[in-house]
């Protein structure tokens, strides 16, 4: 069983006989079982039926942020106060402008 957060409250054993008693009495939401599990299809199969096909492919689309080809990679480093102190200075972004500047100073240098 997963960890619960802090300040999780389970209902008791009265309050859950009640909930499942009204869950029982809706017929509007019935409890799911395996029955209707094992008949459940994709949304990719059933969206474009019940909206056509452009509005599914939309709803079906990927949300956030595209892959990247090359994604940065996180590491941990220790870096002088000065250093970190000056960057943090220039407001919001300064991780990407400190990655900049590393850039640089690799063209800017010859690989020994």
């Amino acid at each position: 069983m997963p960890k619960l957060k802090p300040g999780h409250l389970s209902p008791t054993t009265e309050e859950d006989a009640l909930i499942s008693l009204g869950i029982a009495d809706d017929p509007d939401n019935p409890e799911v079982d395996d029955d209707w599990f094992a008949g459940a299809r994709p949304a990719s199969e059933v969206l474009p039926e019940l909206f056509g096909p452009e509005v599914a492919a939309e709803m079906l689309k990927p949300r956030g942020r595209p892959k990247l080809d090359n994604p940065k990679k996180r590491i941990n480093i220790r870096l002088s106060a000065e250093v970190l102190d000056y960057f943090k200075s220039t407001g919001r972004g300064w991780q990407t402008r400190m990655n900049d500047a590393l850039i640089q100073f690799i063209h800017e240098r010859p690989h020994r």
